[in-house]
Parts: C-alpha cells; structure tokens; sequence
C-alpha cells in the first residue's frame, strides 16, 4: 500500500511501538534473576511491564520496591545486562513498520522517536538496527527537563524536524505517551499491540486513532488528510 496523507511528521515510541524491544529485556532480567538465586519469569510476564521501564521491571523480578536496600543495585546490575545483551540484540521493527519507514521517507514526510529509553541505550539499540543514521530526530529523557506525559519532548522533536503539531501524528503503547500527545496538540495514535498490562483498555486513553496491528499504520495514516 502506498503513502497518501498530507501529515507532516510521525513520531513514534520506541518500545512496544516502533521496535519489538521485550526479547532482550526478558533475557537480561531472567539473567539477573538467576545470577540472584530466584527462578525465571515467563516471557509474557517480563512482556507486560516493558513499557513501564527497567525500574519496574526489577520490582517485577524481585517483588521489591525502590525503597529496599538492594533495589539500586540490581536496577544498575540489569541496566548492564541489558546493555551487554544489545550487542547480539534479539529486537526487531514490528511487522510493517519498516514498510512505513521506507514509505515516509520516500514521500519526504520526517520521522522521529520520542522516548523515555535513556540515550546510551536508544542509541546502542538503534545503531545495531540500522536505524540510528535513517532517524532524522530522537529525543531522550537525558534531552529534557520533563519526561512524557509532559509534551516536552515531542515539542522538542517537533523543533527539530521545523514542524508544527496539528498536523503531526504520535503513535505509542502507553497511556503516558497518549497525555503527552494531547497536551502538545499532535494527533495521538495508540499502538495496541504493544506492552499492554492485563486489563489495561487503550479505548479509555485520550487517543484519537487506535492502531491495532502495525501493519495497519499506512491504511490509518492515510485516512488523515486535510485541507491546505
């Protein structure tokens, strides 16, 4: 299917939405979890609680909050796995999705990423996929004062890419990214099959579009069209 849609950028998520990022998340922590003694997680498990970060991803493992005396350690002992892990990386672009890329950049429409992944990571990530020198912006909690739900960081990519958000989409997997969508005016797209936790319905999110396959981004993005 070609491109047909007069939206000027398209911003996306990173995990969950853009690239399929749990299979190394699920090797570092049960990684971890069994250098500590305690049995693995299953996947789907580990799956869920991506979205929510490293932090919370420990707390799932151990059944600990930030508060324990051991917390610190093993959030930082996982974020070195994990870096570790990206170098034989098991991430993948969702179904679809490089198909979109390829499409926007032939139509001359920008793309970036706007995500709460720390850079050294995003970066580590992105560059084993090929995708760091294609992607025209990241931003990265290290770039702002205020992490999604704040619009900071996507009116930041959207300085970057010389756009304005009326006519600028967001797509993410998160209700975070949905509020950060709608409080810097862009269009909010809500990738539902993502990292959603059990019971969690992306329909009581302020999205405007939900996308539930990732192979549907171009049939959706080309209903949004507008008047010059």
């Amino acid at each position: 299917m070609n491109l047909d849609t007069s939206i000027e950028c398209v911003l996306f998520d990173l995990d969950g939405t853009l690239i399929d990022t749990a299979p190394d998340f699920v090797i570092a922590l049960n990684l971890l979890l069994t250098q500590q003694g305690k049995q693995p997680l299953d996947a789907r498990v580990i799956t869920h609680t991506v979205s929510d970060g490293a932090k919370a991803l420990v707390a799932l493992g151990f059944g600990i909050d930030e508060k324990a005396e051991a917390f610190a350690s093993l959030h930082t002992q996982l974020l070195a796995l994990y870096l570790e892990q990206i170098e034989s990386t098991r991430s993948t672009l969702y179904p679809g999705m490089e198909n979109l890329l390829d499409s926007l950049e032939q139509a001359g429409i920008p793309w970036g990423i706007v995500t709460n992944k720390p850079r050294l990571y995003a970066t580590a990530l992105l560059s084993r996929l090929s995708l760091l020198t294609r992607c025209p912006v990241l931003v990265c909690p290290d770039d702002v004062r205020d992490k999604k739900p704040h619009p900071e960081s996507l009116l930041l990519a959207l300085s970057v890419l010389k756009r304005e958000p009326e006519r600028c989409v967001y797509i993410g997997d998160h209700i975070r990214d949905m509020q950060a969508a709608k409080n810097a005016d862009l269009i909010a797209i809500a990738a539902s099959y993502g990292y959603l936790a059990d019971g969690v319905d992306p329909a009581e999110w302020p999205a405007d579009f939900i996308l539930s396959q990732p192979e549907q981004s171009i049939g959706l993005l080309n209903l949004l069209k507008f008047r010059s």
